[in-house]
């Protein structure tokens, strides 16, 4: 399956979540499993590096605004480059051209994804798929987000976010 993983820029490497990160891409490639990421730093990195060091594929779905905002480039584990003009169509690919989602913990750029991953599920614009939220502050924050808002989201929409604590756990869910 080609697995789209989302999550944050910041991770370096050494640092807890960027080990993590890079375990969830060795996981996903043992198992034979393509990788999509954002294709630059952090996560992305880590997750393209893992899943290149086990021998996967690793597709970087990147694009101009990002390189031009950042003045950055494609990570070195990158082995395809989907380049895309804006962040929307880049967003856009990650989401269409996957079996399944995971999210790993991030900022506001990684909530953005899920929301609208999750929004596209519920209003079947996507067919639905497995989307992961990996970790406890996920499920916290979905938690009082549920129960805050509790009569405006359905029992079949909230059942269409999954949540692990950790990747190990998130795999698994993945592969049954």
């Amino acid at each position: 399956m080609n697995i789209t993983v989302f999550g944050g820029a910041q991770p370096k490497e050494g640092t807890a979540a960027y080990e993590e990160a890079r375990e969830l891409g060795k996981l996903l490639a043992e198992r034979g499993h393509a990788v999509l990421t954002g294709g630059y730093m952090g996560t992305m990195e880590a997750v393209s590096r893992g899943a290149s060091e086990a021998g996967g594929h690793v597709i970087g779905v990147t694009c101009i605004d990002i390189e031009e905002w950042r003045g950055s480039a494609p990570n070195q584990w990158v082995k395809e480059e989907r380049r895309k003009k804006s962040l929307i169509e880049r967003l856009q690919a990650l989401i269409e051209g996957c079996d399944a989602a995971i999210a790993l913990p991030g900022g506001a750029g990684t909530l953005a994804e899920i929301s609208l991953m999750w929004n596209l599920m519920i209003v079947e614009s996507l067919p639905p798929r497995p989307l992961t939220l990996i970790g406890s502050g996920w499920q916290s924050t979905f938690d009082q987000f549920f129960n805050e808002f509790d009569t405006y989201m359905p029992v079949h929409q909230r059942e269409l976010l999954y949540f692990a604590e950790d990747v190990k756990t998130a795999v698994e869910k993945i592969n049954k």
